[in-house]
Protein backbone atom coordinates (compact mmCIF):
# COMPACT_ATOMS: atom_id res chain seq x y z
CA UNK A 1 0.00 0.00 0.00
CA UNK A 2 1.28 3.47 -0.89
CA UNK A 3 1.99 5.96 1.86
CA UNK A 4 -0.20 9.04 2.00
CA UNK A 5 -0.45 12.20 4.05
CA UNK A 6 -3.71 14.10 3.86
CA UNK A 7 -4.15 17.47 5.53
CA UNK A 8 -7.08 19.83 5.66
CA UNK A 9 -7.50 23.27 7.14
CA UNK A 10 -11.09 23.97 8.10
CA UNK A 11 -13.57 25.35 10.63
CA UNK A 12 -12.30 28.91 11.12
CA UNK A 13 -13.26 30.30 14.53
CA UNK A 14 -13.24 33.93 15.52
CA UNK A 15 -11.83 34.71 18.99
CA UNK A 16 -12.21 38.07 20.71
CA UNK A 17 -9.61 38.64 23.41
CA UNK A 18 -10.86 42.15 24.10
CA UNK A 19 -12.28 45.12 22.20
CA UNK A 20 -9.09 45.58 20.13
CA UNK A 21 -7.66 42.07 19.78
CA UNK A 22 -9.45 39.52 17.64
CA UNK A 23 -8.05 36.56 15.72
CA UNK A 24 -9.14 33.52 13.77
CA UNK A 25 -7.84 30.02 14.36
CA UNK A 26 -8.28 27.04 12.09
CA UNK A 27 -8.61 23.33 12.65
CA UNK A 28 -5.83 21.29 11.06
CA UNK A 29 -6.82 17.67 10.45
CA UNK A 30 -4.14 15.18 9.51
CA UNK A 31 -4.74 11.63 8.25
CA UNK A 32 -1.82 9.46 7.21
CA UNK A 33 -0.37 6.00 7.05
CA UNK A 34 3.16 7.41 6.78
CA UNK A 35 5.86 5.94 8.98
CA UNK A 36 6.98 9.53 9.72
CA UNK A 37 4.00 10.18 11.97
CA UNK A 38 3.33 8.66 15.38
CA UNK A 39 -0.43 9.30 15.24
CA UNK A 40 -2.28 8.34 12.10
CA UNK A 41 -5.11 10.80 12.69
CA UNK A 42 -5.04 14.07 14.57
CA UNK A 43 -6.70 17.45 14.87
CA UNK A 44 -5.36 20.70 16.37
CA UNK A 45 -6.27 24.38 16.17
CA UNK A 46 -3.70 26.97 15.04
CA UNK A 47 -3.76 30.65 14.15
CA UNK A 48 -1.97 32.43 11.30
CA UNK A 49 0.84 33.76 13.53
CA UNK A 50 1.68 30.16 14.53
CA UNK A 51 2.01 29.22 10.85
CA UNK A 52 4.41 32.15 10.43
CA UNK A 53 6.43 30.84 13.40
CA UNK A 54 6.52 27.32 11.90
CA UNK A 55 7.73 28.58 8.53
CA UNK A 56 10.53 30.57 10.22
CA UNK A 57 11.61 27.46 12.15
CA UNK A 58 11.61 25.30 9.03
CA UNK A 59 13.51 28.01 7.14
CA UNK A 60 16.31 28.04 9.75
CA UNK A 61 16.74 24.27 9.35
CA UNK A 62 16.45 24.12 5.57
CA UNK A 63 18.94 26.81 4.64
CA UNK A 64 19.62 25.60 1.10
CA UNK A 65 16.08 25.00 -0.08
CA UNK A 66 13.22 27.29 -1.00
CA UNK A 67 10.28 26.84 1.36
CA UNK A 68 6.65 27.06 0.30
CA UNK A 69 5.07 30.46 0.84
CA UNK A 70 2.31 31.26 3.28
CA UNK A 71 -0.62 33.33 2.15
CA UNK A 72 0.59 36.91 2.49
CA UNK A 73 -0.14 38.89 5.61
CA UNK A 74 -2.76 41.46 4.71
CA UNK A 75 -3.12 44.64 6.77
CA UNK A 76 -6.68 44.90 5.46
CA UNK A 77 -7.58 41.31 6.32
CA UNK A 78 -11.18 41.35 7.51
CA UNK A 79 -12.07 38.58 9.94
CA UNK A 80 -15.75 38.99 9.16
CA UNK A 81 -15.21 38.74 5.41
CA UNK A 82 -15.85 35.08 4.52
CA UNK A 83 -13.90 35.41 1.25
CA UNK A 84 -10.76 36.63 3.08
CA UNK A 85 -10.99 33.80 5.62
CA UNK A 86 -11.58 31.11 2.96
CA UNK A 87 -8.68 32.40 0.82
CA UNK A 88 -6.36 32.34 3.82
CA UNK A 89 -7.54 28.81 4.72
CA UNK A 90 -6.77 27.61 1.19
CA UNK A 91 -3.32 29.21 1.33
CA UNK A 92 -2.54 27.61 4.70
CA UNK A 93 -3.62 24.21 3.36
CA UNK A 94 -1.41 24.60 0.26
CA UNK A 95 1.51 25.58 2.48
CA UNK A 96 1.09 22.49 4.68
CA UNK A 97 0.63 20.17 1.68
CA UNK A 98 3.87 21.44 0.16
CA UNK A 99 5.73 21.11 3.46
CA UNK A 100 4.40 17.59 4.05
CA UNK A 101 5.55 16.48 0.60
CA UNK A 102 9.11 17.66 1.20
CA UNK A 103 10.98 14.72 2.82
CA UNK A 104 13.71 16.91 4.36
CA UNK A 105 11.14 18.92 6.33
CA UNK A 106 9.42 15.81 7.70
CA UNK A 107 12.35 15.22 10.04
CA UNK A 108 11.70 18.44 12.00
CA UNK A 109 10.11 17.59 15.34
CA UNK A 110 8.59 21.08 15.60
CA UNK A 111 6.52 20.32 12.49
CA UNK A 112 5.19 17.16 14.13
CA UNK A 113 4.42 18.96 17.39
CA UNK A 114 2.72 21.79 15.46
CA UNK A 115 0.48 19.33 13.62
CA UNK A 116 -0.20 16.76 16.31
CA UNK A 117 0.02 18.37 19.76
CA UNK A 118 -1.83 21.06 21.66
CA UNK A 119 1.42 22.76 22.74
CA UNK A 120 1.88 26.46 22.05
CA UNK A 121 4.93 27.61 20.08
CA UNK A 122 7.08 28.31 23.16
CA UNK A 123 6.41 24.84 24.55
CA UNK A 124 6.98 23.26 21.12
CA UNK A 125 10.40 24.91 20.98
CA UNK A 126 11.31 23.77 24.51
CA UNK A 127 10.13 20.22 23.81
CA UNK A 128 12.02 20.02 20.51
CA UNK A 129 15.18 21.12 22.33
CA UNK A 130 14.69 18.47 25.02
CA UNK A 131 14.03 21.03 27.76
CA UNK A 132 10.77 19.50 29.04
CA UNK A 133 9.94 16.52 31.22
CA UNK A 134 8.14 14.95 28.28
CA UNK A 135 9.47 13.82 24.93
CA UNK A 136 8.18 14.82 21.51
CA UNK A 137 6.53 11.39 21.23
CA UNK A 138 4.80 11.81 24.61
CA UNK A 139 3.58 15.30 23.73
CA UNK A 140 2.05 13.98 20.52
CA UNK A 141 0.66 10.74 21.88
CA UNK A 142 -0.94 12.36 24.90
CA UNK A 143 -1.83 15.77 23.52
CA UNK A 144 -5.51 15.55 24.48
CA UNK A 145 -4.90 14.15 27.96
CA UNK A 146 -4.02 15.75 31.25
CA UNK A 147 -0.64 13.92 31.29
CA UNK A 148 1.32 16.83 29.77
CA UNK A 149 -0.42 19.35 32.03
CA UNK A 150 0.56 17.34 35.10
CA UNK A 151 4.19 17.20 33.96
CA UNK A 152 4.20 20.93 33.24
CA UNK A 153 2.71 21.65 36.67
CA UNK A 154 5.46 19.53 38.24
CA UNK A 155 8.05 21.32 36.08
CA UNK A 156 6.89 24.76 37.25
CA UNK A 157 6.92 23.57 40.87
CA UNK A 158 10.49 22.30 40.40
CA UNK A 159 11.63 25.59 38.86
CA UNK A 160 9.95 27.53 41.71
CA UNK A 161 11.76 25.29 44.16
CA UNK A 162 15.12 25.87 42.41
CA UNK A 163 14.70 29.65 42.76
Amino acid sequence: MDEFISVCVQDPRLHKEDMWHTYVDYEICLHTNSMCFRKKSSSVRRRYSEFVWLRQCLERNALIMELPKLPPWNPFFNLSNAHHVVQRMKGLKEFLENVLHTPLLLSDSRLHLFLQSELNTKKIEKCALGKTRYTVAEAIQRSHSSYISRLEDKESCDSDYER
